[in-house]
């Protein structure tokens, strides 16, 4: 078992590359800029007449540390909850609930602001999600993650089949999906930021509730019912820490892949698989990933950028491969 000493060093040194890469993010682009000039700038916005520090990468920073601490965390808790190290948590069809409700939106109502598509998102997320739970109860219950994974697997193949459906039956909708669904931070305002954090605070508040249980669960649901641990109770609060997190993170930026994957596993290399320290690392991880991902976007991208989503589908897929390597070695 770690100390707490020897965790907390870990944690104060991801807080202070969490403030680098914020700080790399506020002055790497294509638009080079010197740190003196973004510091007047963020002092005096009148200064900023092209819009690029307030304008663009404001924005951009703050979303990214915030969608990148809410999937971290998110990942730490579905990998707990299925105690599966490959679990992501758009296994629970959050992202693609998130994306039906955007594409219907726009199909049927023209939904164009980025407030309105936010709602929409948030809304559509949560609803899938319930939708998930209720087919696992209604199996053979909620003490296993066998059922929630079997579920989530079924609704969310079922959402991206109506999803598919529907922007190929309509340009407009098409255009518009394609722009949300690729997952990016750039063209993204801080609008409608506060509902979103409000459904993040939540979240994490339930995480961290959910830590212990977590823990327990670490050890097989046998023995976390007999250490007495109320299995249902500890789905019920992990399941919605989990939608409230992914829904709040891709409601801002689109569906982003692999940050909820790949940050459980670097926290738990620094503090261990005590869910009180992996959840704060995972977040931290999350953070420092994407943002990271975004500047090296904006730096190869020449006069244009690559999308965060695409920069994170490259990075991850090694990292994946990676993971199950090591897996693999550790069974045999």
């Amino acid at each position: 078992m770690l100390r707490s000493s020897t965790r907390r060093r870990p944690l104060l040194a991801l807080l202070l590359a969490l403030a680098a890469a914020g700080a790399l993010s506020l002055l790497l682009g294509s638009n080079l800029l010197d740190a003196g000039t973004v510091l007047e700038r963020l002092v005096d916005p009148t200064l900023d007449t092209d819009a690029v520090v307030w304008g663009s990468r404001v924005p951009r920073t703050v979303l990214g540390v915030l969608v990148g601490c809410c999937l971290g965390v998110a990942g730490a808790v579905m990998q707990g909850q299925t105690r599966n190290p490959l679990a992501d948590p758009g296994i629970f069809g959050v992202s693609a609930g998130a994306s039906l409700a955007v594409v219907i939106g726009v199909y049927l109502l023209g939904a164009s602001s980025v407030l309105t598509t936010l709602w929409l998102a948030l809304a559509g997320a949560v609803v899938a999600s319930v939708v998930v739970f209720a087919v696992a109860a209604m199996g053979r219950g909620l003490s296993s993650p066998v059922p929630l994974a079997i579920a989530g697997t079924a609704v969310t193949a079922l959402l991206i089949a109506l999803t598919s459906y529907l922007v190929l039956s309509d340009q407009k909708t098409l255009a518009a999906y394609r722009i949300w669904v690729v997952g990016s931070l750039s063209g993204r305002t801080l609008t409608g930021i506060w509902a979103a954090v409000a459904f993040a605070g939540v979240g994490l508040v339930l995480a961290l509730a959910n830590a212990r249980a977590l823990n327990s669960l670490a050890l097989g649901t046998e023995l976390a019912h007999g250490l007495g641990e109320n299995l249902v109770r500890a789905r019920v609060v992990g399941l919605a820490a989990i939608t409230l997190l992914t829904a709040a993170a891709v409601a801002l930026t689109g569906p982003i892949g692999f940050v909820g994957l790949t940050a459980p596993h670097l926290a738990r290399s620094l503090v261990g698989s005590d869910h009180r320290w992996l959840l704060p690392a995972s977040g931290l991880i999350g953070g420092i990933v994407l943002l990271a991902c975004d500047v090296v976007g904006r730096l190869i991208g020449g006069n244009g950028e690559v999308p965060v989503g695409v920069v994170l589908s490259v990075l991850g897929g090694i990292c994946f491969v990676l993971i199950v390597r090591r897996g693999r070695m550790a069974v045999l």
